[in-house]
């Protein structure tokens, strides 16, 4: 909105004498007749504001051609030859201006307070005019303001009386400064109170008759003893007046020699005044800027995002705001219904002072709260289950009501997990103070915040100590200058919005260039989950090289996913580096890029190829995407030769053994080698050579023993885990697959002990002689878990649903469900739940299984 032109204000007749030529206009009395933009004797007045008090208020100092603020011009005849002593005088002139106009201005604020104590007082009697919390909200923060401009007045009085070249003000106007934090509540409060007001002049012909004929008293020397003035008129005089107390500050300032004990005090005051205006103006307009530096420049806003911040050994989420100079932490302050949203300030730090820590100079730093990772897994199960009840309400009449339940039950639930989370350390220091500690979910962010901030650090900074005025009003300031406005979790998208990814999303990453020098370089994948990025994958080092041809393919689980990261890393093998935290990332990242997941690009049934240029460097990559539909199909193979899509009994008989080979050989292998491997079985194997183990299992090639030991081990985990995803049935059958959702359900401990024995008796012999040493397995692999990080509650996650999801039509017919999805988010949890009680089980012996008498039957 455009300032619009100020009403003409009358003046008395010495100070327009005085004023004649300058651009500067001092308070007055509202006359009759006056025309916008001149006052009655017809001379211009600044359009500094716009006047009507039903609009918000528009703050703003006269300004030059190029934007910039400039202070009114005096005249000649007072500035020639620049003598210092008619600069003092000038001084003197403008002060004494500003002092008529703020005996005027008290008296306007006397008058408001006239009326508000016998209003307060009847409040209280069986005849009130106004209640209490009207009262309050109409002459909200008058009271301090006046006493604010009266103890000014009164300290500025004797200064002008008694002037001389040795008088100094500029403490005065820096304290008057100071107290702008009143102004900012004033103006908050400021359309409730007019809007208040207007209610109750209709309601009451009373205060009708008070709040349009208050009565303000004249100057001292003037002839009018009273004029009569509006409420609405006077409420709005606080507003006008911070910026007539501005523009005399650039009059005070182009008076004063740089040496005078006033100058910096007047710049400080003035620079505090200016940061306070465009706080204001910033809800009208948001391109104004919001703040200047002690250096006199425009304060920007670079970067702003949410990062979990480790306090008091607490995890608390914070608004982070980095600018042109300084970075800022802030919360969201809890507000009334119908308030304004604001942010409190928890610290700053300018980034003259900040440097970043390490492990090796934090060892104060906060301790790191890392939960189970299969409460994280819970967590997404559970939101997961919800969004697929969300789906199903909003089909249903009248279910607007049960879906606004469960999405605010499912915005707890995403805002829980994207506090808990992010594992990955960021600390910054202040060199004259405290350390604060983020933890973010990527190494991507991480280096994108160092980034910004060291490439701000390359300028000639000055470090900044803010007032607590400025620092409210840079922290308001926030609210309309951020670019982040929710926290990113998928509850607080629209509907119309894109609802991501679900499925796997193969990726080949083909090769780099642009490297300086030659390196041992690699590169992770990351792809985004439930509002935070997760590492996938990782392709092999490409040793002592400045173009990597990797080459890899890798199959990426999607969870509502919409980007694809990929970072490329120098390997470090500064062996005395490895011992750090587990989350500490010692590699230095050469380049990181990331791209948008179309889903009408990737969703094709051919690779869509691609660059990602990254400082100079790029990389080259394929991929194409496999929807969970399609993922959640057991297909039968058509060869039955071979293992992959092949019914476990078909193989065993064939093999003439209990256990198939393939399960048993890559088990034995990743015990030799991969079970001290972090994310085994989670990480994902590089596609083409797990589809290179695939083909040699199935065509029983010779050389099985001698390519497993030379292959990565997480390829070998990948294989086992497709191999039983891809039978044409689960292992515990589709047969059994309704017993198993029912006896895990059970409340009663031997009631579900008796049937989950019984269902294991119940199964095929090859598929229970399958089952048994990969359970046996797996808790082997837990045992390691301090070191390969994979608990029992990860591993079945893992291989739960591969283990039990049944085909398509066997779920479909049993639970009349049609869409695959909601049959992932169905039974999901169910399936892992299953798994992980056999996990968590006593040893379970195949003979003494068959021995065991059946003590509680279900029918099967």
């Amino acid at each position: 909105m455009e300032p619009l032109s100020a009403r003409g204000l009358p003046r008395l007749s010495w100070i327009d004498t005085l004023y004649s030529n300058f651009n500067y206009n001092t308070d007055g009395y509202e006359g009759d007749g006056a025309e916008d933009g001149k006052s009655q004797d017809g001379s211009e007045t600044l359009p500094f504001i716009d006047e009507s008090p039903t609009m918000s208020p528009q703050l703003c100092a006269p300004q030059g051609p190029d934007g910039e603020a400039v202070s009114p011009t005096p005249p000649e005849s007072l500035l020639a030859g620049g003598d210092v002593e008619k600069g003092l005088e000038m001084k003197k002139l403008v002060l004494s201006g500003f002092l008529a106009s703020e005996e005027i201005y008290i008296n306007q604020l006397e008058a408001l307070l006239l009326p508000m104590r016998p209003l307060k007082a009847t409040a209280t009697s069986s005849q009130p005019v106004l209640t209490i919390q009207q009262v309050e909200t109409i002459f909200y923060k008058i009271q301090d303001i006046f006493e604010i401009h009266k103890e000014f007045y009164d300290a500025l009085l004797p200064n002008i009386q008694q002037w001389d070249e040795k008088v100094t003000v500029g403490h005065l106007f820096q304290k008057l400064a100071s107290q702008l934090g009143v102004y900012k509540a004033f103006v908050d409060n400021y359309k409730v109170a007019l809007e208040t007001a207007e209610k109750c002049s209709q309601a009451n012909v009373q205060f009708h008759q008070i709040s349009e004929n208050l009565k303000v008293k004249g100057p001292k020397d003037s002839k009018d003893c009273t004029t009569n003035v509006s409420m609405e008129a006077l409420l709005y005089k606080p507003i006008d007046r911070v910026t007539r107390s501005t523009l005399v500050l650039h009059d005070l300032l182009k008076h004063t020699p740089k040496d005078h004990p006033d100058f910096p005090l007047l710049q400080d005051a003035l620079r505090i005044s200016q940061n306070f205006l465009s706080s204001i103006n910033e809800e009208i307009d948001p391109r104004r800027t919001a703040v200047t530096t002690p250096k006199g420049e425009a304060r920007q806003l670079v970067k702003d995002g949410f990062l979990v911040e480790v306090s008091e050994s607490s995890r608390k989420l914070r608004h982070v705001f980095l600018f042109t100079d300084l970075l800022l932490c802030a919360k969201m302050k809890k507000t009334s219904v119908g308030r304004h949203q604001q942010y409190e300030c928890k610290w700053y730090i300018p980034l003259a002072d900040l440097t970043f820590q390490t492990l090796d100079d934090s060892d104060s730093s906060p301790s790191i709260q890392v939960l189970p990772e299969h409460e994280i897994e819970e967590m997404k199960i559970k939101i997961s289950v919800l969004k697929s009840e969300i789906q199903k309400e909003k089909k249903a009449p009248k279910g607007q009501s049960r879906v606004d339940r469960l999405r605010k039950k499912m915005n707890e639930q995403e805002s829980w997990l994207l506090l808990h989370s992010p594992t990955i350390p960021f600390r910054v220091h202040n060199k004259h103070g405290k350390s604060y500690q983020f933890l973010l979910s990527s190494d991507y962010e991480r280096s994108e915040w160092r980034e910004s901030i060291q490439k701000l650090q390359k300028k000639d900074l000055q470090t900044c100590l803010l007032s607590p005025v400025e620092l409210q009003v840079l922290t308001s300031s926030c609210f309309k200058l951020r670019t982040v406005h929710n926290i990113p979790v998928t509850s607080n998208k629209d509907d119309e919005e894109t609802p991501g990814l679900y499925g796997f999303l193969h990726v080949i990453v083909h090769s780099a260039k642009g490297f300086k020098d030659s390196a041992n370089l690699y590169c992770t994948l990351e792809v985004d989950s439930y509002g935070y990025f997760v590492s996938k994958a990782k392709t092999r080092v490409f040793r002592d090289t400045m173009e990597p041809h990797w080459n890899e393919e890798f199959e990426i689980e999607l969870e509502g996913s919409l980007f694809l990261r990929i970072l490329c890393y120098e390997n470090c093998y500064d062996k005395s580096l490895l011992n750090k935290d587990d989350n500490e990332i010692v590699d230095k990242i050469m380049g990181k890029g990331q791209v948008q997941l179309d889903p009408q690009t990737v969703q094709s049934k051919n690779w869509h190829m691609d660059v990602i240029e990254m400082n100079g460097i790029k990389v080259e990559f394929s991929m194409k995407f496999t929807s969970r539909d399609l993922s959640l199909k057991r297909t039968p193979s058509k060869k039955q030769s071979g293992v992959f899509g092949v019914k476990i009994n078909v193989v065993t008989k064939r093999e003439r053994s209990k256990v198939p080979y393939i399960v048993r050989q890559c088990i034995e292998e990743v015990e030799k080698r991969g079970i001290d491997e972090v994310g085994i079985y989670r990480i994902s194997g590089v596609a083409t050579d797990i589809q290179a183990l695939k083909l040699v299992f199935d065509t029983n090639t010779k050389d099985i023993l001698v390519m497993l030991s030379d292959m990565d081990i997480n390829a070998i985990a990948g294989t086992l885990k497709l191999y039983f995803r891809e039978l044409p049935e689960p292992l515990l059958t589709d047969r059994l697959y309704p017993a198993f959702m029912e006896g895990i359900a059970l409340s009663d401990p031997a009631a579900k002990e008796n049937c989950m024995m019984h269902l294991l008796r119940s199964l095929p012999d090859p598929n229970l002689m399958t089952f048994l040493p990969l359970l046996d397995h797996l808790k082997r692999v837990a045992e390691k878990e301090p070191i390969n990080k994979m608990s029992l509650h990860n591993l079945a996650t893992v291989f739960g649903p591969t283990l039990l999801r049944p085909s398509e039509s066997e779920i479909a017919k049993a639970q009349h469900i049609t869409s695959a999805s909601d049959i992932w988010s169905h039974d999901v949890m169910a399936q892992v739940q299953v798994l992980l009680y056999y996990l968590q089980h006593p040893p379970i012996s195949f003979a003494e299984l068959k021995r065991n008498t059946l003590y509680y039957s279900t029918d099967v």
